[in-house]
């Protein structure tokens, strides 16, 4: 693939895969002796959105955080990515979430958002996972982070779509995930921990009871209650650990939206699952998830027009009533098969 890239992909390619990684090198090696700086502070944020106590983390986030999917995820997409990253902190988003595994295999989403860390690393926690379930593995993706996110920590480090009894079993094994999740945070390398899902709430329940995470993400959107509700177990106990609350799929990719147009060649799995328009407007579905006691929500974007409406969204927040969330539930009920697409439905 890099062969194809044209010389100035190719020098973008080389400075987010390089620079830094003396300053990870070193961070390694003199660990003992390092402490974190202080939290992110985003001059903006206060006055561009309401914000909520992210757990007991200490930190206040926007209640609209930027998302490292859709334009941020695609390949060779610098020109329209970087400057969605840029236009989100302007605004006031204090909050940013990545992947190892966002843009295949060469990593785009840590490249795109690492060549904005160069200058703004202290404006924005920083969020990123690990997919593997081993602590070799993890490690390893972390430290590849590092360098493409061209910063020496990250704000919180999560153990990544946590989907079944066998991800549990091997994480909490001997030789597991979770061993790298707690060497990170001895070498400073991680300031907290967290752990994502979407697909069966009990497993998750699992890993909140087997291990203190600061922070939770977990899919939430207005057709939550009609299937595997993450709500009716699930949140009530990360409130009552006092966990940082961040809710993600708000529009399940569009499909919960009055305006998704499905495209009748890609349907089924991850990339389809909507033969037809859903029923909210994007105000209703996020106004619904930030009605719930979360501390942030992740959304994707792919033009800096979607990120601009998203944030004033957000600035104009107010609660909705039970009653006004009850009928959006009801509203969402007839699409919730698209709607909750990532959930165990056998």
């Amino acid at each position: 693939m890099a062969e194809k890239l044209d010389s100035s992909r190719r020098d973008f390619l080389k400075q987010s895969g390089v620079l830094g990684a003396a300053v990870v090198a070193g961070a390694v090696a003199d660990t003992p002796k390092r402490a974190f700086p202080p939290l992110p502070m985003n001059p903006v944020t206060e006055r561009a959105m309401p914000t909520r106590n992210l757990g007991h983390t200490g930190y206040r986030v926007g209640i609209f955080s930027l998302g490292g999917q859709a334009a941020i995820e695609q390949p060779n997409n610098e020109e329209v990515a970087i400057p969605i990253v840029e236009r989100a902190i302007e605004l006031g988003v204090n909050y940013i979430d990545t992947a190892a595994l966002y843009g295949g295999e060469l990593r785009w989403s840590q490249r795109y958002i690492g060549e904005v860390m160069k200058k703004r690393r202290n404006q924005v926690y920083l969020a990123t996972k690990t997919h593997d379930r081993t602590r070799d593995g993890s490690l390893k993706l972390l430290e590849q982070s590092l360098k493409l996110l061209n910063t020496d920590h990250v704000d919180a480090w999560q153990l990544h779509h946590i989907d079944g009894q066998d991800d549990v079993d091997r994480i909490f094994g001997k030789g597991g995930a979770i061993e790298a999740m707690q060497e990170a945070r001895e070498q400073k390398m991680v300031r907290f921990a967290g752990v994502t899902g979407h697909r069966d709430p009990d497993v998750l329940i699992q890993c909140l009871q087997r291990y203190p995470f600061e922070q939770i993400l977990m899919a939430l959107n207005a057709a939550d209650t009609h299937h595997l509700s993450f709500m009716e177990k699930l949140l009530p106990l990360a409130v009552e650990k006092e966990i940082g609350i961040i809710g993600m799929k708000i529009p399940a990719r569009g499909r919960i939206l009055a305006s998704w147009k499905p495209d009748p060649q890609q349907q089924g799995g991850w990339e389809g699952t909507a033969p037809g328009p859903g029923t909210l407007a994007m105000k209703e579905a996020m106004y619904y998830v930030l009605s719930q006691p979360v501390s942030t929500v992740i959304i994707g974007c792919d033009t800096i027009a979607q990120l601009e409406e998203n944030v004033q969204l957000a600035r104009d927040f107010t609660p909705l009533s039970p009653r006004q969330l009850a009928a959006l539930s009801a509203k969402a009920q007839p699409v919730a098969r698209q709607a909750l697409f990532f959930r165990r439905w056998s």
